[in-house]
């Protein structure tokens, strides 16, 4: 079994990286070779912008490329339970806001005609508890009453027809969505912001960074130059001078494992409609087929950070999981396990602003691979001066309290998470 990404490992390889470091002047310096940064560093570059990405490792080499490949609208808490805490009015706009972003992608794929096996199916959201069932019900009559007719609620034998697993007893069915192999995705976005006129250089991380009258002085191992605005895309990243933005996002691990080359008559009887699934436990799971016919499956196996110790532990946490749901599958082997950080805000909302002048977008809490290439495109829209704020302006962003940087709290949080599992 291997210890690395799958969208990695089968991903083209990316060459169009810069071979010597940044020097002299750009108008923009970008921080973080993600979706985030990539799909701004495109947008910059189309209308003209002189542009450089620094990248501490390889492009789209942590979250966006060790995610689960689900690219759905909603947003990352009940809907419902949105609209009660910040109002309908809010809570539509918040919901919105992801439908705009899976066009987004959409879009840029057909643009950029990237290869990316993306794939429209939408997301059904599988009920864990016969309770959960009544509670999905509620969330889909709010989001047909407000934002979206196109959903379907499914008994618990229509869910059974989506889903060949004995565990669930329904399902909210959310059509607007889709999956994609990201690894794909990101070296097609990585050759389109190249062909453009960005200079991406990638395992060059940003270790300073100073304003110095109308500009920035951006220093690297190896090199420094200026640039006249900076944008940071970093998310979780524990890499460069960024402890402002650390206070402020915890950095929650998640977990995949996948498994070896499935028959077509299995996958077929498994998930015939191919759906990206999410489970309705807070501590839940999220699984799809891949184009090769593999199940990939994960969760927040363990609330630890990611390597390769704490990934093989989680891996096993996950191979349970896995056999529960789809108990057809005991014999079948593991190919790949690995895991990634997540940038979790403490509202589980995206943040988007400027900090000591510097722009920043982050805290996708999960829900990235739509909303990062989406903020990506608007952030550089409002460097270039054609809008004037996003649907996450953050006007203030408090720091987590007690939270300096090292998530002492993770196990806490996920025994907290856990039991409340139990409970309801």
């Amino acid at each position: 079994m291997k210890l690395e990404s799958y969208w990695l490992d089968t991903a083209p390889a990316f060459s169009g990286g810069r071979d010597h470091p940044p020097e002299g002047h750009y108008d923009v310096a970008i921080i973080g070779g993600g979706f985030t940064g990539l799909a701004a560093a495109r947008t910059l570059a189309r209308e003209g912008a002189r542009v450089a990405l620094l990248e501490a490792g390889r492009v789209v080499g942590e979250a966006s490329g060790r995610n689960g490949g689900q690219c759905n609208t909603g947003v990352a808490q009940d809907y419902a339970a949105m609209v009660d805490q910040l109002g309908r009015e809010r809570a539509a706009r918040h919901y919105r806001s992801y439908s705009d972003a899976v066009a987004s992608v959409e879009q840029l794929i057909e643009e950029e005609e990237i290869a990316c096996d993306y794939l429209r199916r939408g997301k059904l959201k599988l009920a864990a508890k016969p309770e959960h069932y009544d509670k999905l019900a509620r969330t889909y009559e709010a989001i047909r009453r407000d934002v979206d007719p196109d959903v379907a609620m499914l008994s618990q034998a229509e869910a059974r027809r989506e889903v060949d697993s004995p565990l669930f007893h329904g399902a909210l069915w959310q059509k607007n969505g889709g999956q994609m192999h990201v690894g794909r995705f990101g070296a097609g976005l990585a050759d389109a912001a190249v062909r453009h006129g960005a200079h991406l250089f990638e395992h060059t991380p940003m270790t300073g960074v100073e304003r110095e009258g109308e500009r920035y002085r951006l220093t690297t191992p190896g090199s420094e130059f200026h640039a006249d605005n900076v944008l940071l895309a970093t998310g979780a990243s524990q890499v460069g001078p960024l402890n402002w933005f650390r206070r402020r996002l915890a950095p929650v691990g998640s977990f995949i494992v996948v498994t070896e080359p499935l028959a077509s008559e299995q996958c077929q009887q498994m998930i015939p409609n191919q759906r990206a699934c999410v489970t309705s436990r807070i501590v839940g799971h999220y699984f799809r087929l891949t184009p090769d016919n593999r199940l990939l499956f994960g969760g927040r196996a363990r609330f630890a950070m990611s390597g390769s110790q704490s990934d093989a532990k989680s891996g096993e946490i996950l191979r349970r999981g896995l056999r529960e749901t789809f108990p057809q599958l005991s014999a079948t082997q593991l190919d790949y396990c690995w895991g990634g950080l997540v940038d979790m805000s403490r509202d589980r909302l995206p943040h988007a602003g400027r900090h000591d002048g510097m722009y920043y977008v982050m805290g996708f809490s999960g829900h990235g691979v739509q909303m990062s290439v989406h903020m990506g495109r608007m952030m550089a829209e409002m460097m270039l001066g054609h809008r004037r704020d996003t649907p996450w302006q953050s006007e203030e962003w408090p720091a987590i309290p007690g939270h300096f940087g090292k998530p002492w709290f993770l196990p806490l949080v996920g025994g907290w998470y856990r039991l409340q599992d139990r409970l309801r």
